[in-house]
């Protein structure tokens, strides 16, 4: 039996996640950090609820602006900053409200809301705000990590099998490092381009190289 393919964040999630509470002073959220080897932790209210994240670039402000010159136009520049660098807890420390994404989201829409917000992990909550795991850019990469026999059973299951089912005995799938390779004859031509597309998007698909070909007309034979 195949399994399904990880579409969403809940397929590639860490459970198990390193979170403080808003009270966390700054010296044990950077024990936090050191000891499980995380860039960031969440900041849960009660009943879990995610109020705020604390990264290393927010601890790093007080010593950004340690040195720097406290002059008024400065503070002005970066009053987000110097209030930071002063804060001792996770409430005053953390960059709220968090970016979070939901588990069934798909792993697009993760990647997307990484790139906007220029982090490297979310928080992923349910319907409440209640945390429930975390997604990092290296889990989204899990869905490479996929076997070529995996992929190629997909491939055939999700897109030949469904949009070829006349031509589909013919049709050849292979998979080499993630690289698909369809072959063989098609009735409708027309969907040869539809065939490649939707292969191309199954996760964990690195390339594919279409060889699909309209079935060659038979030519009439010679009358007497």
């Amino acid at each position: 039996m195949n399994r399904r393919s990880p579409h969403h964040v809940g397929d590639v999630m860490t459970s198990t996640v390193v979170a403080v509470g808003p009270e966390a002073r700054f010296k044990e959220i950077a024990a936090a950090m050191t000891q499980w080897r995380v860039t960031a932790v969440p900041v849960l209210e009660e009943e879990g609820r995610v109020v705020g994240v604390v990264s290393e670039a927010d601890l790093l402000h007080k010593e950004e602006l340690r040195d720097s010159e406290a002059t008024l136009v400065g503070q002005r520049e970066h009053l987000t900053d110097y209030a930071k660098a002063g804060g001792v807890t996770a409430r005053d420390l953390m960059t709220a409200p968090a970016v979070t994404v939901r588990s069934d989201a798909s792993l697009p829409q993760a990647a997307r809301l990484m790139a906007e917000h220029a982090v490297k992990r979310l928080p992923v909550v349910d319907a409440h705000g209640v945390l429930k795991g975390i997604v990092s850019r290296s889990d989204l990469l899990k869905i490479f990590l996929r076997t070529d026999e995996d992929l190629a059973a997909e491939v055939r299951r999700e897109v030949v099998d469904r949009f070829l089912p006349v031509s589909r005995p013919g049709i050849g799938v292979t998979v080499d490092k993630g690289r698909v390779t369809l072959t063989g004859p098609v009735g409708d031509p027309a969907l040869i381009p539809v065939v490649e597309r939707l292969a191309r998007a199954v996760e964990g698909v690195v390339d594919v190289r279409c060889d699909l070909i309209a079935p060659t007309a038979r030519m009439p034979e010679p009358t007497a």
